[in-house]
Parts: structure tokens; C-alpha cells; sequence
């Protein structure tokens, strides 16, 4: 019965991701909204490709047949099980795995998560955003312009580590994204707003709801000099669809090297009983040739999970120790 479901649910899957949220009459909140509240989890979507693959070099996401996927998800888990044990993470450090992740059994519901272009492949960089990448590394981590994390130095100070290492943030959308822990989310729905908890981080966003026209919000987004890590959310509903819009992203922790003018869309459609499907678009002709899309499936949690405290600063010597290796290491150099 478990191979039966999960197949059929990679089926939706697949046929969602293809030709966009299917048909699924969601039930409705006191005051009308589509019901979206709960605890969601795409746990099982860890190790799914961002872009296409290589063997599915030619094809395009809704060629993709659910035996396809099945036996994708077969070989994905062979190799996942295969290296778990040496898995590596940044700085060279290999942890005890099955402290790590929450399941050595993924069953990813999409070959790959890049839908538009229907290449599945993220859009080529503008030249300015190419001249962003070659700055100096130490220039950007935590400064401003770079990444999210630093795994070879330098370290001269606790700048130059990256802003998931000093327990800031993950930024958005990477803190939806499944790292193989706290992959659960929090939606919170009530006339006037959106609340989006998320386990990583513990980071929270409250998206204020706005009533009038569902292309675009009443509200304008906050003064262009203003920038937040989380940006400045809108959000409003089309149909059983919540729409998010989002700006005023800092440069620090922008996606994928963005610039601070992205504009990020997220889409949460209901598709079936205790299924979103979550589309998150960008546009930022700052960094990206044209604007690009990837989706994903959230699926509610069972019945009594719950968003757990990310207590990310309690017993983190990281931080301290990295520092004091890097002077360590300055004192031997000769």
C-alpha cells in the first residue's frame, strides 16, 4: 500500500511540476481564504536536482513518467546510502550522519526542480552579476555582495563567515529548502496576514494580506533605501492560491547571488488532501538573463509534529574555533 501511494503521489507530482498546480477544490478558513494552516515538511524531497540532470539531458519535466522518477528515486538512495558515511560537509568535517539527517529513505516527488525555463536550467548571469563574483570572497560574506557561506577562509574576523554559520540567517527561499534536518514549516493564516515559521534558523515571516487587486498588492512595498535579509513580503490570494511577493532583499543574502532589486513570487496552491504545491519565482535582471521558476511539493506533517526550537547558538563553538585556529595557524605560518 506504501509503494502504491507514494507512487501515485510522484505521479501528481510530476504532473503538478509540469503543467503548473492541478484542479483540487481546497477547503475554506472561517472568512473565506483557502485553508492552507498546518505543518508542512518536504523532507523527502532532500537530494532532488535542482536543475535537470544529466540523464535526463533532452527531456523536459512532463516527459518524465512515474516509472521514471521511481527508478531515479532508486538509484538516488543506492548512492545516498552508498556515501553516507563519508559524507563530507564545508571545511572537510565528516559528522556521524545519523545525527544529520532525519531519513536515510528519500522519495523525492520531481526529477528535478527548475521548471521554467522548460530546460530546467537557471537562466544565464548578466555580466554584472558575473563581476560580482569575481570581488574578492572576504568582500561579500556577511559585508555584502557574496555568499551565504565560507568554508575556506580567510577568517580574520566573524565577517568574513558566512551568515548560516553565525546563526543570522539562512535567507529565503534557502530556509524552505530541505538540508536533510528541520525541514518543517509552519503556515499560520488569519484575516490580515500570513505568518511563515520555519524550523531552520527558527526564522519567521509575517506577510501582511492585502484586499484589493489580485495582480498586484494595494500596499507599496517599503522605500527602495530600506533592505531587510528576509525582504519586504506582500501577499494576497488568487483563487485557492496565496501569493507572496517579496523585495527589498539585503545583497548579503539575496538567492543565488542575487542583487538587492530581486523581486521574489512565491505561489502555495492546495492540489490535494495535505499537499502544497510551492512555485517560487525570480526576477532580478540585475543578476539573470529573464526570470526563472522552480516548484516543489510540501506535504502536511502528521498529526501532532511540531516546529521545534532552532537553538542554534547553544553549545556552537564553531564560530570560536574557527577564529582561533585561523590565528593559530597565522602564528606557525613562517
Amino acid at each position: 500500500m506504501r509503494l502504491r501511494m507514494t507512487t501515485t503521489l510522484g505521479f501528481l507530482a510530476v504532473a503538478t511540476m509540469a503543467a503548473g498546480p492541478a484542479k483540487y477544490a481546497a477547503p475554506k478558513t472561517a472568512w473565506g481564504d483557502p485553508k492552507l494552516e498546518g505543518v508542512y515538511t518536504n523532507d523527502d524531497e532532500t537530494g532532488v536536482p535542482f536543475e535537470r540532470p544529466a540523464e535526463f539531458e533532452g527531456k523536459k519535466i512532463e516527459d518524465i513518467t512515474a516509472e521514471e522518477l521511481a527508478a531515479a528515486n532508486k538509484r538516488r538512495n543506492e548512492q545516498f546510502n552508498a556515501g553516507v558515511a563519508g559524507t563530507e560537509f564545508a571545511g572537510g568535517l565528516r559528522p556521524p550522519t545519523h545525527l544529520i539527517f532525519d531519513s536515510f529513505d528519500r522519495r523525492n516527488s520531481s526529477p528535478w526542480l527548475v521548471v521554467d525555463p522548460p530546460d530546467g536550467r537557471v537562466p544565464p548571469l548578466t555580466e554584472e552579476a558575473r563581476e560580482r563574483q569575481r570581488r574578492p570572497a572576504s568582500i561579500g560574506l556577511g559585508r555584502g555582495v557574496s555568499s551565504n557561506i565560507n568554508a575556506v577562509g580567510p577568517f580574520d574576523s566573524y565577517e568574513d563567515l558566512g551568515l548560516y554559520d553565525r546563526c543570522i540567517t539562512r535567507g529565503i527561499p534557502a530556509s524552505m529548502m530541505p538540508a536533510g534536518y528541520g525541514s518543517f514549516y509552519e503556515i499560520i493564516q488569519s484575516q490580515d496576514s500570513v505568518s511563515l515559521r520555519y524550523e531552520m534558523i527558527h526564522e519567521h515571516r509575517l506577510v501582511p494580506i492585502e484586499r484589493g487587486s489580485a495582480q498586484h498588492p494595494q500596499k507599496a512595498h517599503l522605500s527602495p533605501r530600506m533592505h531587510l535579509d528576509l525582504g519586504d513580503p506582500r501577499g494576497w490570494y488568487e483563487g485557492d492560491t496565496l501569493v507572496v511577493e517579496t523585495t527589498n532583499f539585503t545583497a548579503r543574502s539575496a538567492y543565488r547571488g542575487a542583487s538587492e532589486h530581486l523581486k521574489m513570487t512565491e505561489r502555495f496552491t492546495p492540489v490535494a488532501p495535505g499537499v502544497v504545491d510551492w512555485r517560487v519565482t525570480f526576477d532580478d535582471p540585475h543578476t539573470w538573463a529573464r526570470p526563472w521558476t522552480f516548484a516543489m511539493v510540501l506535504k502536511q506533517a502528521k498529526a501532532g509534529q511540531k516546529v521545534y526550537e532552532y537553538a542554534c547558538h547553544e553549545g556552537n563553538y564553531g564560530l570560536k574555533n574557527i577564529l582561533t585556529g585561523a590565528r593559530a595557524a597565522d602564528q606557525s605560518a613562517p
